[in-house]
């Protein structure tokens, strides 16, 4: 809703500093638009932030499937052997696994914490690029207004694959 109040200003805002037939600045007013959930998808930027993730957090992942793997095969030995297990053995194992698995949980934890913040520090930096390159375009191409979010938007408007060309073009 924020964005309908502040593109209907700078629609109401470009029509009354313009002349004073509204009509005729309205053929001169030129919108573009573009979608950032596609920026955020396939632009080369997003792939390569996607995989310097990857690679950053593959060791903690792989360390959080090993703990997977560990509890799950103690849980199995558990249940195989409650029956035939003394009270005392039994009841060790239970708090052995209810120890890893409180581990695990707050390793998941840390780890989901952690690759968020990353993330979010990478959607960042993209989204700063990507309003430069946007810019960019705007003033080479002489556009008054470029949306991101719209209800409705004609794909004549949609100037999402230019923006992406220049991300990639740019290093």
């Amino acid at each position: 809703m924020k964005y309908f109040y502040s593109t209907l200003a700078a629609v109401a805002l470009a029509f009354a500093l313009g002349s004073s037939s509204p009509a005729a600045e309205a053929a001169e007013l030129k919108i573009g638009f573009i979608d950032a959930e596609r920026i955020n998808r396939e632009s080369a930027p997003a792939e390569l932030a996607s995989k310097r993730l990857e690679k950053e957090f593959a060791p903690r992942m792989q360390e959080l499937q090993r703990r997977e793997g560990q509890i799950k095969t103690i849980q199995g030995q558990l249940e195989k052997d409650a029956m035939t297990m003394s009270e005392s053995d039994r009841r060790t194992r239970e708090q052995e696994l209810s120890r890893i698995t409180l581990d695990y949980q707050r390793l998941q934890r840390s780890y989901t914490e952690d690759l968020n913040l990353r993330r979010n520090q990478e959607l960042q930096s993209l989204f700063e690029r990507a309003n430069r390159v946007i810019k960019g375009i705007a003033e080479s191409e002489k556009y008054d207004l470029i949306l991101q979010e719209a209800v409705y938007r004609s794909p004549r408007l949609d100037i999402t694959e230019r923006v992406l060309k220049a991300l990639a073009a740019e290093k």
